[in-house]
Parts: structure tokens; sequence; C-alpha cells
């Protein structure tokens, strides 16, 4: 256990140095480093804004019950079915079926998959219905539906989240799901959390309608940006789907800010041949129900490429690219809960908790030093060893710090000393056996490799599930726990081993008291 080869010394002190050079980005400007990596502050120590959000699916329900009305009518009138009485509700379609036996056979028999387009290949209902008596029944979605629905909305929302708070360019945002309608979103360092409430409160769902001359397609009043009312046609031209692109710019005459986007080549088609078709007309542009714009067609407009004006700041206008390029959110998102944490507050925690780190270092330091002497001192060298190795290992990891992630660290240095403890209580025992030193610190390291090892991994076992099955500053201690473990093994049997093997090897059998 004493012994080494050169590779094996080469190695060990290799692996140590490479990972503790990254503990010193930290107190570089990383702006003129050429590795930008760096230990980041979570929002308890640097202070921040917290946002627990909350989607509203029952709007997407309607648009869904309502997308199922032409597929239900096509199938009954494909098989011969008379109905009466059709009527589409917000969450439901109700309607009267002259023969409800061929009905349930066509629409909800588990037999024929291939008739059926309600069930889905787990065979789970997307669809189910209920009898109201005399053949009178409504059609709803079923919980498994909507349990579909609401997923598939949350994960559509905190991807478009993600996609608006990057682009504003907030460091390291956390952004996780919370139960089966809520979204965490953590912003350190952000003050003024105002207008990402204002980005992230926009559904943004954008549509191009024509100001309506006709009632051919029905139509809806709206205000106009200058207050004028207008009644637009409720058939959707163009939607935002079709965009690939929006920037802010400033384009027209009078050097007002504008938006510039570019269509996808069916969004292109679209709005060329309306323009072509619709020049002298005016086209409103519609952002969640509100008229933005509503420009003259002076030409058609082929290139794919169009401007949106409407007396925007150039705050207001970057914003509204923002939106546009991050996509519609699915349903609306609601602030259930908001905190902010000062800045100040942030600094304190630091203070406290490097505080009590360098009190916890020092009184341990001193301890080892008093109980082992000289060997105490290979201990401590292994606990500084230890404190830069996990640093360099979260800095390589980018990996956000949390108070209780100082409170991890603190607890490394603690069971860091503990190992070395094992050790060496475990070669004093030998000592008293064994005629020879170097016999007797082999011994040692071996019989309490096993001791060592199980406290240690059991300790990283719970660590891993506190990471797993926790959230939050749960997960921050879980990481510093679970680094510093495997980072207190290589430093008591590889370095601190080592060292210890040059002490006794240079004392050549005499003795040694620990």
């Amino acid at each position: 256990m004493l012994n080494f080869s050169k590779i094996n010394i080469i190695l060990i002190y290799l692996i140590f140095i490479l990972i503790s050079t990254f503990s010193i980005f930290n107190f570089l400007n990383n702006e003129n480093s050429f590795i930008k990596k760096k230990v980041n502050l979570g929002l308890d120590l640097q202070g921040g804004s917290y946002l627990l959000l909350e989607i509203n699916s029952d709007s997407l329900v309607k648009e869904k019950i309502q997308s199922k009305v032409i597929p239900i009518k096509k199938l009954l009138k494909e098989n011969n079915l008379n109905f009466s009485a059709f009527k589409i509700g917000e969450k439901k379609l109700s309607l009267k079926i002259d023969d409800l036996e061929k009905f349930e056979l066509i629409f909800f028999s588990k037999k024929d998959n291939s008739v059926n387009p309600f069930i889905d290949s787990y065979r789970s209902y997307e669809l189910d219905y209920n009898k109201l008596g005399n053949n009178n029944i409504e059609i709803l979605f079923s919980k498994f539906g909507l349990l579909t629905i609401n997923n598939a909305a949350l994960k559509q929302s905190i991807e478009i989240v993600r996609r608006r708070i990057d682009d504003v360019g907030t460091k390291e945002p956390t952004i996780l799901q919370r139960g089966e309608k809520r979204i965490l979103v953590e912003l350190p360092g952000l003050k003024d959390p105002e207008r990402i409430k204002k980005l992230l409160g926009k559904t943004a769902k954008l549509n191009f309608r024509l100001v309506a001359d006709n009632n051919e397609f029905g139509v809806d009043e709206l205000i106009s940006e200058t207050g004028e009312k207008l009644k637009i046609s409720k058939r959707i031209v163009m939607s935002g789907e079709n965009l690939v692109d929006a920037q802010p710019s400033i384009q027209n005459q009078r050097g007002e800010p504008t938006v510039s986007f570019t269509l996808d080549r069916l969004g292109a088609q679209k709005f060329g041949r309306t323009t072509t078709d619709n020049v002298g007309k005016r086209l409103a542009i519609v952002l969640d129900g509100n008229i933005i714009s509503a420009p003259n067609i002076n030409e058609p407009i082929t290139s794919g490429n169009g401007m949106i004006s409407g007396n925007f700041t150039f705050q207001e206008a970057t914003d509204l690219a923002l939106l546009l390029r991050s996509g519609a959110l699915p349903t609306p998102l609601k602030v259930v809960e908001e905190r902010t944490v000062g800045p100040d507050l942030g600094e304190d925690s630091i203070k406290s908790g490097l505080t009590s780190l360098i009190i916890g270092f020092i009184l341990v330091i001193l301890f080892m030093f008093y109980k082992y002497k000289i060997f105490g001192l290979v201990a401590n060298t292994a606990l500084v060893a230890n404190l830069l190795m996990l640093i360099g290992t979260l800095t390589i990891l980018e990996a956000t710090l949390t108070l209780p992630g100082i409170a991890g660290i603190i607890l490394t240095v603690g069971m860091a000393v503990d190992a070395n403890v094992l050790i060496f209580e475990r070669i004093k025992e030998e000592l008293k056996t064994e005629k020879s030193t170097i016999h007797a610190f082999d011994q040692g390291y071996s019989k309490a490799k096993i001791t060592v090892l199980d406290a240690n991994i059991t300790t990283l076992i719970a660590a891993i599930i506190l990471f797993a099955f926790g959230s939050g500053p749960v997960k921050g201690f879980a990481i510093t726990l679970g680094i510093g473990i495997v980072t207190t093994l290589f430093t008591a049997y590889f370095l601190a081993r080592h060292l210890t093997s040059l002490i006794v090897l240079k004392k050549n059998n005499k003795e040694i008291k620990i």
C-alpha cells in the first residue's frame, strides 16, 4: 500500500493539479480568460428574483375540443349515423344520435382501432362520452386526454419560458417543473423582475387578419393602436407559427423603432397570395387579441419579409421581437408567487458561510496537528488539496453554489478529516503488534480501507438520492456533498498516502510515533 510507481505518482499529482487549477478561475476576470468557467452563485447568495408560474389549460381544452368537431361530423356521415342538436361547448360537445349502439361500436369499440381515430396506441381513451338519456350524449376529454393536454402544455411552456429568458441575457436561470401545473423560475442577479414578468405574462399568439368589408367569415370588433374601432375578419390569413425570425429595427422614414420579420416558405406563400389579392385593403396584425398595427397593403409582398410598426419604443420593439422569436405559449401563465432577494442579504449569507468554513477549517487543522504531529500536517495538506479539488470540480461543472451548498462543503471538511483519523488510529493499533514500522503503516492503510469506503459510499448513496428526489436547496447540498466524498477518497488514499509513504520510507523502519 505504501509503494507507488513513477506513473502512479505522476497521475496522482497531474489529476490534482489539473482539477485544482480550475478553482483559480473563480478569482480571475473571466472576460480576459480563455476559459470562461466559474462557480455561479445561487439566488440566496447573489440575490435576484423568484417566480412561481402556473398554466391554465382551460383555453387549450376549448381549442382541442373544437378541433374535434369536423372529424366527428365526418365520421358520423361516413357511417350513415343521423344526428341532431349538435352543440359546441367550452369543454364538451353535445348531440343527439338516432342509433346509439352503432355510435358506441364505431366510436368507442376497442376491437377496431382503425375505424376509431380517438383511441391512442395505449388503448386509453383520448375522448370519452356520457349518456344523457333519450339518445342524447356529450363527448368530452377523458382523464387521460386532459392529462396529456396538460403535460404537453406544461413542457411546451417550460421550453418557451426558457427561450424568452435566455434571449433577455439572464445568466444561470433555474427553470424547473413544480407539480402538474407550475413552473419555478429563479433568476440570480436580477433585481427588477417586472420586464421578465411582462414577457412571461404574454401568450404572444400572433395572427394576420384582414380588416373586414363583409361578414363572410364573421367579424370581431377590435380597437387599433390609434384607438380606432375596426371590424376584423375571423379568418386568419397567417399565424405566428410561420415566423422564422424577428428582430427590432429602425427602418421607416421617421426613424421610429419597428420589428422586421422573416417567414418560412409556407408563410411566404400565404402572405404573398394575401397581399397580391388584397392590394389597397388593410391588414390587421393581432397579438393576443389586440391590434398592434393595421397598415394598408400598398403592393404585393412576396419576398417572405415584412415589417411591423406601431408607435413602439425601442425597448417595446425589442421585447415584441423576442416574443415572436420564442413562439406563442400554449396557455396563459399566471404568477402565483413572487419573491425578490436583495444582494445585501446574499452578501451576508456568503460572509456567514465563509466565516463558518474558515473557523471550522482552522480548528480542524489545529486539532489534527496537535493529535498526530507531522502526520497531522499530512492530513491538513490533504484537506487543503481536497477543498481545491472540490472547488475545481464545481468550476468545471459550472455548478450553482447555494447556502446549503456551502453547508455541504463544511461537512466535507469534517468527513475528510474523519477518513484520516480512521486510518491513523488503525496504524496505531498495528504499531503495537508489528515490529516493522513500514509493514505497520502498510497494514493500517489496507485494513482501514474497507471501513473508510463503507462510511463514504453509504453517504454518497444518500447524496445521490437527495439529488435525484430533492429540489432547489437540497440539490445544492447533495452536489457539494457528493463531489466532496469523491475528492475526500482521492486525497486520503492517494495524495495523503503518498506523502505518508515518503516520511515512513525515509525513516527506514525506525520507530515512529503517531
